[in-house]
């Protein structure tokens, strides 16, 4: 076989055989010159494979609240004028009333919808005192969002239009309360009041670093009127019927609000709230993971060509160490266009041997993150991209063409009577 490739490519094959011996006489040079690219591309590999499994968790983290899901949440205005005013941390946008959210569910492409407020709280039960996130959602919650029960139930409409003061607990929570023993019909007191708990979730998890088992939720209504003694909500969230409508629906609702609020539409925006369908998170966080990805490979690759920059001073001090047997070689016969491809196959084995091997320790990197993030309870998946394995392996022989190539010319432009001289 190598016979036949010898005769079928002789100037070329005997290029690479005798680059694959100088190589092999200075092993410990090339060994580290590979390395130098190795790394490189192993952090290519490593990040494309950690920002998949990345991106694949963050929007995985989106299926949480459903496919279909549309939410509006209070927004300091951005315009002139009144609006200039609220430009400051700490503003506490109050316009969002129970009028806003009967105009969200009139809307024929809503299913159902509610309002909600949130804040940290500390609740007691038999002389322990903790702290939790208090969550004050609607009775429609189960309608618009998707969790399971672990225990009882939850409220209804008509315990929160009575403002009754009932709660369900997150699974953390009620561990934090209660243990292993049944929290179903047990009283618990926030803020001094008594509440009965009318049933547990089952674990649903961190979303976006948020832990929802570490939630009490509370009827809106009653959080609004017993705890805070408000009448606005923070956000509202609702179910569209047809998600492909979204965009149509989400414009809709923002003209029907803008009315309700008084709001002048034209010149600067002075909107008080933000309308976001699931979908639009979507691509938002897609695009922002994909940039940040990019990004990261962007400033490796930097590290690719400062080891290109090593690769060829490497093959000039080769050069320079080498220069009787270039004279030898030419004096016996051989061409310039034989050294000339034979110094630029040395450069493009040592950046492919460097390439190979950095897919592969990138590739084992990757792995060790998604262990990592498995164990550490994220939906990470291992993937690695085809096209970053071919753009690596193509990236570094290009590397090895690029910045071995004036160091072969040099080699080959050399006379071999002068070269002779060194010896």
């Amino acid at each position: 076989m190598l016979c036949a490739m010898n005769s079928f490519f002789p100037g070329q094959f005997t290029a690479l055989e005798l680059a694959y011996g100088a190589l092999k006489r200075q092993r410990r040079r090339a060994t580290l010159t590979m390395l130098a690219i190795a790394i490189g591309i192993a952090a290519v590999i490593t990040i494309s494979t950690a920002g998949r499994g990345l991106k694949s968790y963050v929007l995985g983290q989106l299926d949480a609240f459903g496919p279909d899901t549309i939410y509006i949440e209070t927004h300091v205005p951005h315009g002139k004028g009144a609006a200039s005013a609220v430009g400051t941390l700490g503003i506490t946008v109050t316009t969002m009333k129970e009028r806003d959210l009967d105009l969200v569910l009139a809307h024929p492409n809503i299913i159902s919808a509610y309002g909600m407020i949130s804040g940290q709280e500390t609740i007691s039960y038999a002389g322990q005192i903790k702290k939790v996130m208090l969550m004050g959602h609607g009775s429609q919650m189960p309608e618009v969002e998707s969790f399971a029960m672990l225990a009882g139930r939850f409220y209804n409409e008509s315990e929160e239009e009575s403002l009754a003061a009932v709660v369900v607990l997150g699974s953390k929570a009620k561990t934090k309360l209660f243990g292993a023993d049944t929290a179903l019909h047990k009283i618990i007191y926030i803020r001094g009041q008594a509440f009965r708990v009318v049933g547990t979730m089952a674990p649903r998890g961190q979303v976006f670093f948020f832990d929802y088992d570490n939630v009490v939720f509370v009827p809106a209504k009653t959080m609004q009127k017993k705890l805070l003694g408000i009448n606005y909500y923070q956000a509202m969230a609702a179910r569209l019927k047809d998600g492909a409508r979204g965009e149509q629906t989400a414009a809709e609702l923002r003209e029907l609000l803008r009315l309700e609020h008084d709001i002048q539409t034209t010149g600067n925006n002075q909107d008080d709230f933000a309308i976001n369908t699931t979908a639009d998170a979507k691509a938002t966080l897609a695009t922002v993971t994909g940039g940040i990805t990019l990004l990261l490979i962007a400033l490796v690759c930097i590290s690719l060509l400062v080891g290109g920059v090593g690769i060829m001073n490497i093959m000039y001090v080769s050069v320079a160490e080498r220069t009787f047997e270039i004279g030898l070689r030419k004096a016996l016969g051989a061409t310039s266009r034989d050294i000339l491809w034979q110094f630029l196959s040395e450069a493009v084995l040592v950046t492919l041997g460097g390439g190979l091997s950095g897919i592969i320790l990138g590739s084992l990197f990757g792995f060790l993150i998604y262990l990592i993030a498995i164990t550490q309870g994220f939906k990470w998946i291992y993937s690695v991209p085809p096209s970053s394995i071919f753009l690596s392996v193509a990236f570094s022989a290009l590397i090895g063409l690029i910045f071995g190539l004036y160091p072969a010319k040099t080699a080959a432009a050399l006379n071999p009577i002068d070269a002779l001289r060194k010896e």
